[in-house]
C-alpha cells in the first residue's frame, strides 16, 4: 500500500493532470488578458516614444539642416560684406589720391601764377629802377662836369679826390639798389 498511496500521492516527481490542466487554463487566461490589455499599451506607449525619439531627431536634423543653411548664408553675407567693405577702402583710397593729385595741380598753378606775378613785378621795378639810376646818372654827370669845370684843372689831386667822391656815391646808390633787387635774386644792371 505504500506503493499505491506513493503512486497517489503529489509529490515533485508525480505528474497530476489536473493541475497541469489548470495551469494551462490559467496561463491562457493571463495570455489572452496580457495580449488584450498590455501589449497593446506596451506598443502604444513603444510607438508613442519612438515617434518622440525619431520626431526629436527630425527636429534636431531640421534644426541642424537649418542652422548650417542659416551660417552659410551668415558667411555669405559676411564675405559679401567684407568684399563691400574692401571696396568702399579701395574707393575712398582712389578718391584721396585724386583728392591730393587735384590740390597738388591747384598748388603747382597758384604757384606759378605766384612766381609769374613775382617776376613780372620784379622786372617792372628792375626797369623803374634802370630808368632812376640813368636820369640819377645824368644828373651825377652834369654836376661832376659842373665841379671839374669849376675847380683848376692844374690841381690833379682835387681832381682825382671829386672823381673817387663820385664813384663811391655811385657804388652807394649802387649797393642799396642792388640790396632791394638783390634779395630777389635779378642780377644787377
Amino acid at each position: 500500500m505504500s506503493a499505491v498511496l506513493a503512486a497517489k500521492e503529489p509529490g515533485p516527481l508525480n505528474f497530476v493532470w489536473s493541475e497541469f490542466v489548470l495551469v494551462l487554463i490559467i496561463f491562457a487566461i493571463l495570455f489572452y488578458l496580457v495580449r488584450k490589455y498590455v501589449v497593446p499599451a506596451f506598443e502604444k506607449n513603444f510607438a508613442a516614444r519612438r515617434d518622440a525619439i525619431e520626431g526629436g531627431l527630425e527636429r534636431a536634423e531640421k534644426a541642424q539642416a537649418e542652422a548650417k543653411a542659416t551660417l552659410e548664408k551668415y558667411q555669405q553675407q559676411l564675405a559679401e560684406a567684407r568684399s563691400e567693405a574692401a571696396q568702399i577702402r579701395e574707393n575712398a583710397r582712389a578718391e584721396a589720391q585724386r583728392t591730393i593729385e587735384e590740390l597738388r595741380a591747384q598748388a603747382q598753378e597758384e604757384s606759378a601764377r605766384i612766381v609769374a606775378r613775382g617776376e613780372e613785378q620784379l622786372a617792372n621795378q628792375r626797369q623803374a629802377v634802370v630808368r632812376e639810376l640813368r636820369g640819377e646818372i645824368g644828373t651825377l654827370a652834369v654836376e661832376l662836369s659842373e665841379r671839374i669845370v669849376q675847380q683848376r684843372l692844374a690841381d690833379d689831386a682835387q681832381v682825382s679826390a671829386t672823381v673817387d667822391s663820385f664813384l663811391a656815391g655811385l657804388e652807394a646808390q649802387d649797393d642799396a639798389t642792388s640790396a632791394s633787387t638783390g634779395s630777389a635774386g635779378e642780377p644787377r644792371a
